[in-house]
């Protein structure tokens, strides 16, 4: 995959990071470029002597640490000393900071022809969007999201996580490995944009192009599809919730027969998929009566002996200790270096063979020194005279996370 390909993130937060741990779940070596005052996201609480911030954590395992000033020119230096052993820079600046600090890709092709340079803005770079602040819940309403999220005639809801920040990392990192390999083939690097709010858009799809098609404007609709029927929740004699996607005709009919209503299926209202469509309510009403009448376990072993597509809402505690998670590899144990304490943290959702497994997020500056010698040959007075003028943090000075 991706072993062998150093990337230098010099993103924070939540987006650009996440970005930055796809690409190492890929194999990649990725160095966390961060400001001697360190990545805000390790202040987000809850944070304890004895905890972390879970933001942080969450989007940083596997990556090394680096702590510059880049607005110093020695900073500079030793960030460009660092580009000419990279593959690519990855960052999430405001549209006209990367010029200013010389992290364009014009300028860092200069040192590294091969280099790849992912950017990711909020909105826009040009224009009077080019300055504008651009946050999870601004991206969620602007992009129509909010419009097609939460039950009907209700007011707008954002999506429980943040949908706009981390799509933005999906598709950065997706980007920077085709960048990647379009340099390994031809030798020359590439410039890779992504905004949240194209993200946003892009990620609308179908709902999109059925309103550019002359359709209607879509609008929420609570759980239920708008386009396929029944697709929707249903609450059961104990008050749970499960979901049920019977898409397609063998799906469907096998619904009616687990639920004791066969004539559902031959009903001319419900008899076709337009049909059901249009008489979505009433098909609605009928499923709700039958799926009230028992317990959700009853319901689940019913529709598993049936095949029926249907799973219980599940919280995220309740999601999290599923044993499909436990089977795939994502919720797994690693050590947290300075105490060795055990934390629980997410997998890797990509599985290939020689998948790595990633290590406990570093700490502020861990690796300051072994990188800069290492690939930028500084020698131990370098690197004390850099730190005496605070233009670098090493792990010496930064010990814990913070």
């Amino acid at each position: 995959m991706l072993q062998g390909k150093v990337i230098l993130d010099l993103t924070w937060v939540l987006g650009g990071p996440f970005a930055g741990q796809l690409l190492a779940q890929l194999g990649a070596e990725v160095i966390k470029v961060e400001p001697v005052s360190g990545d805000y996201a390790r202040s987000v609480p809850p944070v304890t002597e004895t905890q972390d911030s879970p933001f942080f954590l969450s989007v940083n395992r596997g990556k090394r640490s680096v702590a510059l000033d880049l607005k110093h020119p020695l900073g500079r230096q030793a960030f460009q000393d660092l580009v000419r052993e990279a593959d690519a820079v990855i960052y999430g600046f405001a549209s006209d900071v990367p010029a200013r600090l010389g992290l364009d890709h014009a300028t860092l092709a200069a040192i590294n022809p091969r280099i790849v340079v992912g950017q990711l803005i909020g909105l826009d770079d040009r224009g009077p969007y080019a300055g504008a602040p651009a946050f999870d819940l601004m991206l969620q309403a602007m992009s129509g999201l909010m419009s097609i999220t939460g039950e009907a005639g209700g007011k707008p809801v954002r999506v429980g996580y943040q949908v706009a920040d981390l799509a933005g990392g999906l598709y950065l990192a997706l980007g920077v490995a085709a960048g990647l390999a379009q340099a390994q083939a031809s030798g020359a690097g590439e410039a890779v944009q992504v905004s949240l709010f194209d993200a946003q858009m892009a990620m609308l799809t179908w709902q999109a192009q059925g309103y550019l098609q002359g359709g209607h404007v879509p609008r929420a609709a609570g759980a239920r599809h708008g386009m396929i029927a029944p697709s929707d929740i249903y609450r059961t004699s104990d008050g749970r919730w499960i979901a049920l996607a019977p898409t397609g005709e063998a799906f469907w009919r096998a619904l009616c027969g687990a639920i004791g209503l066969p004539e559902l299926a031959a009903d001319p209202r419900y008899a076709t998929p337009a049909a059901r469509v249009a008489n979505v309510d009433a098909l609605t009403e009928a499923l709700s009566g039958a799926i009230g009448a028992r317990s959700a376990q009853q319901w689940l072993d019913i529709f598993e002996a049936r095949r029926v597509p249907a799973a219980l809402v599940l919280g995220v505690d309740e999601a999290l200790a599923h044993p499909l998670a436990a089977s795939r590899g994502m919720v797994e144990e690693v050590a947290r270096p300075r105490d060795g304490e055990t934390v629980r943290m997410l997998g890797n959702p990509f599985k290939f063979a020689g998948q790595p497994r990633l290590d406990y997020p570093p700490a502020l500056g861990q690796d300051t020194a072994a990188l800069l010698r290492a690939m930028a040959g500084y020698d131990d007075a370098s690197l004390a005279a850099l730190e005496a003028a605070g233009v670098i943090r090493t792990g010496a000075a930064a010990g814990a996370m913070q």
